[in-house]
């Protein structure tokens, strides 16, 4: 009898500790999309189409929330532009999306972490996904997830050898708030930092994602007052490219009017800056170093052709 009562009582306690073990996190890929707002839609998707040259529009008539004109990076990742808002906003990037593979699993996830979620509408039915799930960071950046069934490279059999997006960026004021979010919450890891002089202040931090590549770049130490020039270096996207230099040539002869040479980062990763009619900032980046970055090692894989293990996924989620 008392053997009975005790084996109840271990099932009642594991029954109750299983319910209130929190879910466990999904994978999250990598970057799906980036929006920007645009003052002129026209000129921008002439700048897009025919400059940036490896992007075609995609026409989408079931779009969340209001028109914007979507191009296609490498059949998977998407830059989009929508209409600027009256009054217009001083920080021109609407939305990041990250590609997960569970979204009602994700959902679970961040209600458990009390992070309030919403519902951004109905993507195009031919795409995986269905509803994308949208949060609001800690300092109002719109972050939003749809889903992917398997890894990019699963997906697309050469996506490692295309042009990609590698990361984005954005102004951040808090880092701790912001890493509380991204690190503590999403699983994301510092992947590099460093900053304009070797005095060991960061102006610069990459938090790449758990189970990819990518990253999301904290452009730090911008002042509260920046102006629109200002804001549109730092709230950028990045392509990865194989070779800088024959992309500037690419770009060249598709009618660019070179403002800005390659130059080596400080990460060692050669790069160029266009910019956009409304100055936001689309920077090509080779994906992988050729020199050693100051400030800080890698400590994530690099994206593109040689990430290793950018093609696999962890045979669990972190939690």
């Amino acid at each position: 009898m008392k053997r009975s009562a005790l084996a109840l009582m271990i099932l009642l306690y594991s029954v109750g500790a299983s319910a209130n073990d929190p879910p466990q996190r999904p994978h999250i890929f990598g970057i799906a999309k980036v929006e920007f707002f645009s003052s002129n839609i026209k000129a921008s998707a002439d700048f897009y189409s025919q400059i940036l040259g490896m992007m075609r529009p995609v026409h989408c008539s079931g779009c969340r929330k209001h028109p914007s004109l979507r191009f296609s990076v490498n059949g998977l990742q998407e830059i989009a532009l929508a209409p600027e808002p009256t009054p217009a906003p001083a920080e021109l990037i609407e939305e990041i999306t990250f590609a997960t593979d569970d979204i009602p699993a994700l959902r679970s996830y961040l209600e458990f972490h009390q992070i309030a979620v919403t519902a951004s509408g109905i993507l195009d039915a031919a795409k995986p996904g269905g509803t994308p799930l949208t949060v609001i960071d800690p300092e109002g950046h719109r972050i939003s997830f749809i889903q992917w069934a398997k890894h990019p490279s699963e997906m697309v059999s050469d996506f490692a050898s295309r042009t990609q997006i590698i990361h984005a960026g954005f102004v951040v004021h808090d880092r701790e708030a912001e890493d509380h979010f991204y690190k503590d919450v999403l699983g994301f890891h510092l992947y590099w930092h460093g900053g304009m002089k070797d005095d060991g202040v960061d102006d610069w931090a990459a938090m790449q994602v758990p189970d990819g590549t990518d990253w999301l770049e904290y452009m730090l130490n911008i002042s509260p007052s920046a102006d629109h020039r200002t804001l549109g270096v730092m709230n950028h996207v990045s392509l990865g490219v194989r070779d800088i230099h024959a992309t500037y040539d690419e770009l060249v002869a598709r009618g660019w009017k070179a403002t800005e040479q390659p130059k080596m980062g400080r990460d060692g990763k050669w790069q160029l800056n266009l910019y956009d009619p409304d100055e936001t900032r689309v920077e090509f980046m080779e994906f992988t170093p050729t020199q050693k970055p100051c400030c800080s090692p890698f400590a994530g894989p690099q994206p593109g052709p040689n990430s290793g293990a950018s093609s696999k996924r962890p045979a669990q989620p972190n939690t």
